[in-house]
């Protein structure tokens, strides 16, 4: 199960891990200058992020050394009780921040929400692999992903979290395109959701139906739009070099709201200018080439649709919440990978960081070996 010769450590991906230490360690930079007090510099969230940070490099490793065949196996079975740990949360989860997203287990809280955006690949994956191992698939086969995609959605909008049931129903359908689903099903599903749009409409929490208002240009700027106004002055305001660590005023007069989390960029933004803000894109921007490479370099179909999952959801995450901080997409609770604070997603991003770096390991060791037996 584990990868125990040596010789794996040379096709570990360390410029991808090199970039990931940096836009990890920014992050915590910044958590740390979001929540920082001058009689508490070292406040609690930054505690929780630092040991987040160094448990996720753990974690990192260990998906790195598990045989990914193993976990998807693994993932496949455990997607179900996740689907109970989704249940479970609407029941009996903790309350916090207008939701019911957590589970308490004493030291800390998880969200099982995070675990299928994991696992869901690996059961989409393993499930198709069974049926035919040539991806070539007939509509039917892929009824039963669909089914449990749509309980997951539901299971997760019901928590209320309409930010990671969106991820996940966005990785799905990359993942259904990626293994060749007609494309009639995506032009009659789109036309379907156009037409019930108003119905759905009527389905969404009041707080909901306003940050759609407020992306269309409604609201108050001291009411509905305060969130979105205070990420525009902060980013703005930054200009070329910024205002100094520690120095944004958005930020530390709390005029910005959630500032540690979901609005993280507009700080980066704030207090390291325009070119902090493009040298963090262009890391996540590396970051990313680097995922494509690895994936087109995978020449066994279902190896690479699940690489390709595994790492879907983080690259979506990154566009959607640099969107809406800059007022390009609605506003939606979605975190930026690696550098918002949270443990939940923290750990689920560097576990899936390192699965896809495992399979990367082993196809390029397999690749290599062949090519040395084929030689003798």
């Amino acid at each position: 199960m584990f990868l125990i010769d040596r010789r794996y450590v040379r096709y570990f991906d360390w410029w991808g891990f090199l970039l990931i230490i940096i836009l990890s360690c920014i992050g915590l930079l910044f958590v740390y200058s979001s929540t920082y007090k001058l009689d508490q510099p070292y406040s609690i969230f930054f505690k929780k992020q630092a040991l987040g940070l160094l448990t996720g490099w753990i974690i990192y490793v260990i998906c790195c050394t598990i045989d990914y065949r193993s976990l998807m196996r693994w993932g496949y079975f455990s997607y179900l009780a996740i689907l109970g740990l989704l249940v479970f949360t609407i029941i009996k989860g903790s309350i916090g921040m207008g939701g019911q997203r957590w589970i308490n287990i004493g030291l800390f809280k998880f969200q099982p929400s995070e675990l299928a955006k994991l696992f869901f690949p690996a059961f989409t994956t393993y499930y198709l692999a069974t049926e035919d191992d040539s991806l070539e698939l007939s509509f039917s086969s892929f009824i039963p992903i669909l089914i449990i995609l749509a309980i997951s959605f539901v299971l997760i909008v019901k928590q209320p979290d309409l930010g990671t049931a969106l991820i996940l129903t966005f990785s799905g359908i990359a993942l259904l395109w990626l293994t060749g689903i007609s494309k009639k099903f995506f032009i009659i599903s789109f036309m379907t959701v156009l037409l019930c749009a108003p119905v759905l409409w009527h389905f969404l929490k009041p707080y909901q139906k306003q940050r759609i208002a407020v992306f269309l240009g409604e609201g108050d700027v001291k009411k509905e739009r305060y969130q979105l106004e205070q990420a525009k002055i902060a980013i703005g305001s930054g200009g070329l070099m910024g205002k100094g660590f520690l120095q944004g005023t958005q930020n530390k007069y709390l005029f910005l709201p959630e500032s540690r989390t979901d609005f993280i960029f507009a700080v980066i933004c704030e207090e390291t200018g325009f070119l902090g803000a493009l040298f963090i894109l262009l890391l996540y921007l590396l970051l990313f080439f680097r995922f494509f490479l690895v994936i087109t370099s995978i020449n066994v179909p279902f190896v690479q649709l699940l690489a390709t999952g595994i790492i879907i959801h983080i690259v979506i995450s990154t566009f959607i919440n640099i969107g809406m901080v800059l007022g390009l997409l609605p506003v939606v609770g979605i975190p930026l990978p690696l550098m918002s604070y949270g443990i939940s997603n923290l750990w689920i991003t560097f576990a899936s960081l390192g699965w896809f770096n495992g399979i990367a390991m082993r196809r390029f060791y397999m690749t290599h070996n062949t090519h040395v037996m084929s030689a003798l």
